[in-house]
């Protein structure tokens, strides 16, 4: 019966952890060779580049999506931000321009009030 300690049988043995660190050592200096070149930079800024184009059409995508289904995107929800705001500034206008005509009736009828 195999223990805990010997689960691995004789791979756990010396040789076979050298050779174990050995091919660590190899793939180490193999990966740093790989990244320290030019290349793996400029092939990482390509994969960025395509990363940000793909999520830009992704979110394109889906709004077009939502747009054939009649749903209200994103272009929709700030076009209907952008007129109610507009409303709300004439209607706060008109409600100016109400109490000053309000104010104007309550001078005139104190005027008239005055005159009588």
């Amino acid at each position: 019966m195999m223990t805990a300690d010997n689960l691995f049988g004789d791979w756990s043995q010396k040789p076979f952890r050298d050779w174990y660190e050995a091919m660590e050592q190899q793939a180490a200096e193999a990966t740093e060779q790989l990244v320290s070149g030019s290349a793996f930079a400029e092939l990482l800024g390509l994969t960025a580049g395509n990363f940000a184009a793909l999520t830009r059409i992704s979110g394109e995508t889906c709004d077009l999506m939502l747009r054939n289904m009649r749903l209200a995107g994103r272009s929709d929800v700030t076009r209907l931000g952008r007129q109610l705001a507009r409303n709300e500034d004439k209607l706060e206008r008109v409600l100016q321009e109400v109490e000053d005509l309000r104010d104007q009736l309550t001078d005139r009828a104190a005027g008239e009030g005055e005159e009588s």
